[in-house]
């Protein structure tokens, strides 16, 4: 009897067990078979995270190599709330740990703690963005368990204001300004994406990244500006700009032989790392974008004009009153009343008259001085196409009537920028060749290639005989002019013109004024030219800036070990 009763025991216990294994057997094979997609698609959407890769934004140098604009790794400080205040020490801990990760950073913490708890339910959260590498290691240091950090890439310029109006910056949206703006299919990177599995604390599974898709890094954009040049003439310009009580100040030196820009300066600047501390007229390049009443400096182009045309020489003589009335009504005068003065075309340039080159304007239609002055590149952009850049104004000739018909020969009634200016004295430095204005040499891309490289052909606009009597002309004004005695640089021969325009409002001119210089060095071998620009300032003497002329042209001769001069320069008559 007990024999059986022990049997059917174990009868029933086998059959027990049989059950629960079929149970168990059952179900496994309902999760590892018939589940098994469906739930390992859940478990990886859990678990698994897309990081981004960050591509390197690239780098904008100067023609030497100098860095103006690069990339630097960031990091950003981030947990998990619900993690962290999950933690049976949370109360005491979490606080105790953002004010050690606060003593670092100088946040607030109690601030912290209260962003940071806002919602203890998320899974994400910012402690501190875009830290340093050296912020981020002494947080790494503390060791606080429930902290993840991830890097990105920031940009920076190590050399402040230097350049900063052509560089221009990169905000929150982007590229904002500048060359960071327009240049930006050479320089964007494109970023990556990676998955990894992460823990409950979302905190990255050793060997568990794969990459979907690979980085690619921007090219390096590398300008024709020299960054110690640039260093200088901003300098000097500031200086200036507050010795004469201007507004603003532009500067732009340009190599005569390929028009390249080694200097374009504009005061007030931009820092592009303090973008918000800057002036909203200073956050672009005033020589690009802003045109202006050249003034005199136009009339070194009108003379060069009637040379190349053959109507006259430096010698030819004109007899000029102080005034001149005109049909109209109206009537040309010149800056300062003096006596009728015989003056030759040299003349006419050594004491910027208005009169004379009115009357030698005559020689010519005006159609035909129309064309000249778009050959020089007047009203239209230059080849650099900068963020913003104006084309200035240039009328057509036959809205040229009575006093506009000889007024647009000495700069006023069209407008130019500082650029523009310059390009037109790097014209007639170049023996009458006229050079694609250059910014940018090229775009490096990350496997060596080079893209974006400009064109360096140039095309005639005058004579080279036409060039060289107009660079002697414009000698004697260096040398005879009242101004003479602040252009000399010792060992060279320069060539300069200077200019006064006044500041027009609501179509009328007021009090306030532009004064400008512009030429070449060394005028027996012309290699740079330099156009300094103050405006809204109230003195009508363009000498004032003449010294400036003179630094910036001597800093750039300097610069780039250019020889002195080896001859004599010309002695061309100015009276008859």
């Amino acid at each position: 009897m007990r024999t059986r009763r022990s049997r059917a025991r174990i009868s029933l216990a086998v059959i027990a067990i049989f059950a629960v294994v079929t149970v168990f057997v059952v179900r496994l094979v309902d999760i590892q078979v018939v589940q098994a997609s469906e739930l390992n698609a859940q478990s990886k959407d859990k678990r698994a995270q897309t990081l981004v890769t960050y591509g390197t934004r690239g780098d904008i140098v100067d023609t030497n190599g100098a860095v103006l604009a690069d990339s630097v790794l960031r990091y950003d400080i981030t947990a998990s709330p619900r993690v962290a205040l999950g933690r049976s020490d949370a109360a005491t801990s979490v606080p105790a740990d953002l004010a050690r990760i606060a003593a670092i950073t100088g946040q607030d913490p109690a601030t912290m703690y209260a962003d940071f708890s806002s919602d203890p339910t998320s899974d994400f959260a910012y402690i501190v963005k875009g830290v340093t590498l050296e912020v981020y290691q002494k947080i790494d240091a503390l060791d606080i368990s429930w902290v993840i950090t991830t890097r990105h890439p920031a940009r920076t310029y190590p050399n402040g204001q230097i350049a900063g109006n052509l560089v221009g910056f990169i905000g929150t949206d982007g590229p904002q300004a500048g060359l960071e703006l327009t240049e930006d299919k050479c320089l964007a990177s494109t970023n990556g994406t990676a998955t990894y599995e992460s823990a409950e604390d979302g905190t990255q599974l050793p060997g568990s990244v794969v990459t979907t898709q690979e980085t690619k890094d921007g090219g390096t954009l590398r300008l024709t500006i020299d960054r110690d040049l640039q260093w200088y003439v901003q300098q000097r310009m500031q200086q200036a700009a507050a010795d004469l009580g201007a507004t603003w100040a532009t500067a732009v030196v340009i190599r005569i032989k390929d028009g390249h820009l080694m200097a374009v300066t504009d005061w007030p600047t931009v820092d592009p790392n303090n973008v918000d501390a800057a002036d909203r007229s200073a956050l672009g390049s005033r020589a690009f974008s802003t045109p202006y009443e050249p003034g005199s400096t136009i009339k070194a182009l009108t003379a060069a004009s009637l040379v190349d045309a053959g109507v006259a020489t430096p010698a030819s003589e004109v007899v000029v009153p102080y005034s001149l009335e005109q049909p109209d009504g109206s009537s040309i005068h010149d800056a300062f009343y003096h006596d009728t003065e015989n003056l030759t075309l040299a003349g006419a340039l050594v004491e910027s008259s208005n009169v004379a080159v009115s009357q030698f304007s005559d020689l010519l239609s005006a159609q035909k001085r129309h064309d000249y002055m778009a050959a020089f590149g007047l009203g239209d952009y230059t080849e650099v196409d900068f963020n913003g850049e104006s084309a200035g104004d240039l009328p057509d000739a036959d809205q040229w009537f009575g006093r506009s018909n000889y007024s647009v020969q000495y700069g006023q009634g069209i407008t130019a920028t500082s650029v523009q200016v310059a390009s037109i004295f790097q014209t007639i430095g170049n023996g009458g060749v006229r050079m694609p204005v250059t910014l940018v040499e090229g775009c490096e891309q990350p496997d060596g290639t080079v893209t974006e490289v400009p064109s360096a052909e140039g095309r005639r606009v005058i004579s080279e005989s036409a060039a060289d009597q107009t660079v002697a002309m414009m000698e004697q004004v260096a040398n005879k002019s009242g101004s003479a005695p602040n252009l000399q640089i010792p060992g060279y021969r320069t060539a300069v013109k200077s200019g006064t325009a006044e500041v027009a409002v609501d179509g009328e001119y007021g009090d306030q004024v532009i004064i400008s210089y512009a030429g070449v060095a060394p005028a027996d071998d012309p290699q740079y030219a330099v156009v300094v620009t103050a405006g809204n300032l109230d003195s009508v003497y363009s000498g004032l800036i003449s010294p400036v002329w003179r630094d910036v042209m001597a800093q750039t001769l300097t610069t780039f070990r250019v020889p002195p001069s080896t001859s004599a320069a010309p002695d061309l008559p100015v009276y008859w």
